[in-house]
């Protein structure tokens, strides 16, 4: 599958870039191969500005925020989801700035009956880069209005990447501050219990229903069609649930032999966060019924098919 994504992105680092009127944003000093070119905090407004996802606990990227606002008055700090390169430093700056955090709710918040319960009985590992913290000062439910002085958002619930994950429709401006549900530059990673794959792939349904819109990502450039993005990304998850099964079929598997066999053109360095979405892929068939497992459900459990269910 051909892929669309941007890998020529270089933004300026620690310093404020116009992308529109009335919109700047600010990139992080966190780059890493799961954060790309670092964490993108968005400051949205002239005047009474909002400020979504200000990023991690980083003293240099809260001096880079507080010189590219200027002394503007923050009304709202928004957070997508509750990972630690987007939402531990909304609490320090809600302080400073007397502003109060707004957010879906805790890291927690918002998983599926099934997600919960395997959290509680199941050995999956994860919890990568929760910010088990982060609690906002006022929740936000999927349909709610954010505005200031010539802008409104409109919050949309999109669990799939984390379960509390929230995306914010511009939709005046005809604009989607992503976050990590909808990115440029490589797919999402999906790590149960917090992630959930059948919950990321109805958030990707829901877009279908807005065509047209500029998406900014909470890491990487611009999307300029972002539909576009979203549907490659659910064609992507799609073939990778078929190649599973057919390795499946083949012989059974732990999500790490699954990576050596079926992920062979990406670096070793990336075998862990993988594994971690072949175990919601893993999940999501298990939920269906199309595949089982021998023992304890846990993230090295053996897989194997359901004959009887198989098919491509």
């Amino acid at each position: 599958m051909q892929t669309p994504f941007d890998l020529t992105h270089a933004p300026p680092i620690g310093m404020a870039e116009t992308l529109a009127p009335g919109l700047q944003v600010v990139t992080a000093p966190n780059a890493s191969p799961m954060t790309f070119t670092g964490t993108r905090s968005y400051i949205l407004g002239d005047d009474d500005v909002a400020l979504i996802d200000p990023g991690p606990l980083d003293a240099a990227h809260e001096t880079a925020l507080l010189a590219a606002l200027g002394g503007r008055r923050v009304g709202h700090i928004l957070v997508t989801h509750a990972h630690v390169d987007h939402s531990p430093l909304a609490q320090r700056l809600s302080q400073r700035l007397d502003a109060p955090v707004l957010g879906f709710g805790p890291a927690h918040a918002g998983r599926s009956p099934l997600m919960a319960q395997l959290a509680s009985a199941a050995e999956l590992g994860g919890a990568e880069g929760i910010d088990a913290g982060f609690t906002p000062h006022q929740t936000l439910a999927d349909g709610d209005i954010i505005s200031g002085k010539g802008w409104a958002l409109r919050a949309m619930h999109t669990p799939g990447h984390l379960s509390n994950h929230l995306c914010f429709a511009w939709d005046d401006a005809r604009t989607l501050f992503s976050g990590d549900h909808v990115m440029g530059w490589a797919s999402t990673l999906i790590s149960p219990p917090d992630g959930d794959l059948a919950a990321f792939m109805h958030s990707l349904e829901r877009l279908e229903s807005m065509p047209g819109y500029r998406y900014y990502p909470g890491h990487g450039a611009p999307v300029a069609d972002g539909l576009a993005i979203a549907r490659h990304l659910a064609a992507h998850r799609r073939n990778r649930a078929d190649q599973i099964l057919t390795a499946l079929a083949a012989h059974p598997a732990t999500p790490a032999e699954l990576v050596a066999r079926i992920y062979t053109d990406i670096p070793p360095a990336l075998h862990g966060a993988a594994a971690r979405n072949v175990l919601a892929h893993l999940l999501d068939e298990l939920a269906k019924g199309r595949i089982t497992h021998s023992g304890a459900l846990k993230s090295d459990a053996v897989f194997f098919i359901q004959s009887q269910h198989f098919s491509k």
